[in-house]
């Protein structure tokens, strides 16, 4: 790793830490330690395209509770991690007929094509029904949208993406009211608090 991508590596970390989830160590009385509603983060509206070509918006899950997270398909480090624990928390809602979806943000749309994504969910094991993969998009819209709703920055390497490593739960209003580590090793936790908080 060059000296000048090592340092972007370490400035995005400590920008990460500051505005995703500095504010987690000042907060009490919280109902988990997942609990991120004194973040007050709201998900922007939005209107994108999913692995179907398919338009999916902020409104189509008015009511009801989804998981979010952004990854992109090429990425060789933390987003083969994310995935797999994203789908195994899929396999566990629907086995707990939970009212839960999931949507994975794409932050390469030029790559991440509809076609692209429809054959990388049919590799991976995601329930259509269950989960939208997004794209439709330009890199500055999903930059935007990325730290306006989840207050985590993306960015552009010379040969990879930087991105944000958790999960979201967002309720039916909008809002983040979980933050889940993306790149855990035991999700007993994790399924426990989203079984607790979406029921």
């Amino acid at each position: 790793m060059t000296n000048k991508l090592y340092l972007s590596v370490l400035s995005f970390a400590a920008l990460l830490l500051l505005s995703s989830c500095g504010w987690i160590y000042q907060i009490g009385g919280a109902q988990s330690e997942f609990d991120a509603t004194e973040a007050e983060l709201e998900v922007a509206d939005f209107a994108y395209t999913n692995q179907n070509g398919e338009e999916v918006s902020l409104s189509d899950f008015e009511g009801e509770y989804w998981l979010a997270d952004m990854i992109f398909t090429s990425c060789p480090t933390v987003c083969p991690i994310m995935t797999p624990n994203m789908r195994e928390l899929q396999d566990m809602a629907i086995a707990e007929n939970l009212d839960l979806s999931f949507v994975s943000f794409s932050i390469d749309p030029e790559n991440d094509t509809v076609e692209h994504l429809k054959g990388y969910t049919e590799n991976i094991g995601v329930n259509d029904a269950y989960w939208d993969f997004l794209t439709g998009y330009d890199l500055e819209e999903i930059q935007a949208f990325a730290l306006d709703s989840f207050k985590a920055p993306v960015e552009k390497t010379e040969d990879d993406f930087l991105h944000s490593t958790r999960f979201f739960l967002i309720d039916g209003e909008g809002k983040v009211v979980r933050i889940y580590d993306g790149l855990a090793s035991d999700l007993s936790d994790i399924k426990a608090d989203i079984q607790r908080t979406v029921k």
